[in-house]
C-alpha cells in the first residue's frame, strides 16, 4: 500500500468520516495521494482532517447532516471550489438502533431510514451533478451485512441498507453513460464503536451476554475466525476507485470474512 499512489491530484468525498470505517477509507485515500473532503455531523470530523495533513496530505473538514438537502449540496459546492473536480464520493455516514419490535418507535425508524437511505441518495445525487460534468466519477455507498439478510430487532436498519443496493443498481443504469461507476459494499463485523453498541443492545436482548461475549461468539463463526477491521474495508473501498474497476459497475461485494457467501 505504501508504494501505491493511484488518487494523486483526484478529489473524494467521504461522510461518515469521524471515525470508524468512514475514518479509515479517508485516511487510505489519503495516503495514496488524493486530495480530501471529510464530513460528519460533529465538529470532531476535524480530527480525521488532521490526521490527514500529518501524513502530507490535503484536507478540508465540514460538519454536514446527510439527511438536510442543503447541507449536501453545500458539503459537494465546497469540494469543488476548494479542489475543482470530485472524482470520487464514498457515501458512508450511518445509525443503528436496535429495539423489539413493540418497543421501535416511528421516529427511530425514520431517523435510519433518513440518514441511510435518504442520505446515500442526496449525496449520489449531488456528487453526480459535478461527476456528469466532468465526464467521470465513482459512487460508492455503504450497505451491509444486513443488506443481503435482515436480523433480529432491526427491521429499520435492514430496510435502509437494502434500500442502498436498491440506488446502486438504479443509479449505474442510468449513470454508466456519463462515464460514472456506482457501486456498493457490505461490511460484516467490523471492530469499530458501532460493534461495541451492537454488541452490547443485541447482547442483553438475546440472553444477557457479558461485554464482548457476543460478538466473540459472533466472530468464532466467521470462516477468518477474526473481525475485520477500518482498513479491511478501505482496501476494497479503494480498489473499486481505482482505474482497475473501471468496468464493474451496479455491484454490491460482501466485506466479512467469509460471514455471509453470496
Amino acid at each position: 500500500m505504501e508504494n501505491l499512489k493511484r488518487f494523486v491530484g483526484k478529489t473524494v468525498v467521504v461522510t461518515g468520516a469521524s471515525r470508524g470505517i468512514g475514518a479509515g477509507i479517508a485516511l487510505r485515500f489519503a495516503r495514496e495521494g488524493a486530495n480530501l473532503v471529510v464530513s460528519d455531523i460533529a465538529a470532531h470530523v476535524e480530527e480525521t482532517a488532521t490526521q490527514i495533513t500529518a501524513l502530507g496530505g490535503r484536507a478540508v473538514a465540514v460538519v454536514c447532516d446527510v439527511t438536510q438537502k442543503a447541507q449536501v449540496e453545500a458539503l459537494f459546492d465546497r469540494a469543488v471550489r476548494e479542489f475543482g473536480r470530485i472524482d470520487v464520493s464514498v457515501q458512508n455516514a450511518g445509525v443503528i438502533t436496535i429495539a423489539p419490535l413493540d418497543q421501535l418507535t416511528e421516529a427511530e425508524w425514520n431517523k435510519v431510514l433518513a440518514v441511510n437511505t435518504t442520505g446515500v441518495f442526496l449525496c449520489c445525487q449531488a456528487a453526480a451533478r459535478q461527476m456528469v460534468k466532468q465526464g467521470s466519477g465513482r459512487l460508492i455507498n455503504t450497505a451491509s451485512g444486513q443488506a443481503r439478510q435482515g436480523f433480529i430487532f432491526t427491521p429499520h436498519y435492514a430496510a435502509s441498507k437494502f434500500g442502498v443496493i436498491g440506488i446502486t443498481q438504479s443509479l449505474a443504469k442510468e449513470l454508466a453513460p456519463h462515464g460514472i461507476t456506482v457501486n456498493a459494499f457490505c461490511p460484516g463485523i467490523i471492530d469499530t464503536e458501532m460493534w461495541v453498541y451492537n454488541d452490547k443492545v443485541w447482547g442483553e436482548l438475546l440472553g444477557g451476554y457479558k461485554p464482548g461475549a457476543l460478538m466473540a461468539e459472533w466472530v468464532r463463526g466467521i470462516p477468518m475466525k477474526r473481525a475485520g477491521t477500518p482498513e479491511d474495508v478501505a482496501g476494497v473501498i479503494a480498489f473499486l476507485a481505482s482505474d482497475d474497476a473501471a468496468y464493474i459497475t451496479g455491484q454490491t461485494l460482501n466485506i466479512d470474512g467469509g460471514l455471509i457467501m453470496s
